[in-house]
């Protein structure tokens, strides 16, 4: 019995059986989220241990975007440095963790994915994995961004560094920068996906969307302005225009969905006292 349900946890299949409807009751919930848990801890302990392996790539990677920048302002503007005994450890360690989590991404979020599925209906199921589809490369998508455009931010901020003045750079707080700049960039990058459930749960119409743009525009570039960071305008714009882009392609979607909607169900938006054309 063990065996077999560790041979179905390794093969990444649910431990306990689902029913014929495809859900499962709510006893064996508790008992796959344990399979599930213990799967994801050993997926981010082999992911760690092998962050600490090629910490030097990833410490390149990381500290790529500080480097450029520093080679664009004048020498002797801005250094790095590490405060405190323990802090190198520190710095493995902190790298490490963020790399696994980053990295890992993809197979702890597919075992949370797989832990809910057998709770949900055939439609939800449906939804849920083209929600997954979607938002995982426009995800990957923002970072990329984020990550291109994080050394003009960097340099535009360590520029207003005094001309008798050096700017010391901890690798602590810029690890945090760096983290929260590709965090946020990745996260702006999901709400078109956001708008386009709301439309398909009928929340929003296509026709709303459409008469509240220009405005929905301009909220778009106060919430680039506000979310980035660096806060200069060449992060904000790089991170704006596309969400502008995304924003329009989901009404473009929501309308189309209206339509179709209104095709299948015509009568669906008419009032209990109005007369049909029957």
């Amino acid at each position: 019995m063990y065996g077999s349900g560790l041979v179905r946890l390794l093969r990444g299949t649910p431990v306990h059986p689902v029913g014929p409807d495809g859900r499962m009751a709510v006893s064996d919930h508790f008992r796959e989220f344990r399979a599930r848990l213990l799967k994801i801890t050993l997926i981010w302990l082999i992911g760690f241990a092998l962050s600490l392996y090629f910490h030097d790539q990833l410490l390149d990677i990381v500290f790529g975007p500080y480097r450029e920048a520093q080679r664009a302002l004048p020498n002797g503007t801005t250094e790095t440095i590490i405060q405190g005994a323990a802090q190198p450890l520190m710095v493995y360690l902190s790298l490490s963790a963020l790399a696994t989590t980053v990295l890992s991404a993809p197979l702890w979020l597919y075992q949370l994915w797989a832990f809910v599925v057998p709770g949900l209906h055939r439609h939800e199921k449906k939804w849920t994995a083209i929600f997954v589809t979607v938002a995982g490369p426009l995800f990957l998508v923002g970072v990329t961004i984020g990550y291109v455009t994080l050394p003009k931010g960097l340099e535009v901020l360590i520029g207003f560094t005094p001309d008798n003045f050096k700017n010391l750079v901890d690798f602590n707080h810029y690890l945090t920068f760096f983290s929260r700049t590709l965090l946020v960039f990745g996260i702006a990058f999901e709400i078109p996906v956001f708008v386009v459930l709301l439309n398909l749960a009928g929340v929003v119409k296509g026709r709303t969307l459409a008469e509240y743009r220009h405005w929905i525009i301009i909220g778009v570039f106060v919430f680039a302005a506000v979310a980035t960071p660096s806060t200069d305008p060449f992060t904000m714009t790089a991170m704006a225009i596309p969400m502008c882009l995304l924003f329009l392609f989901s009404e473009v979607i929501a309308r189309v969905h209206d339509r179709r909607k209104a095709a299948r169900e015509p009568f669906t938006g008419l009032s209990p006292d109005e007369a049909s054309v029957i």
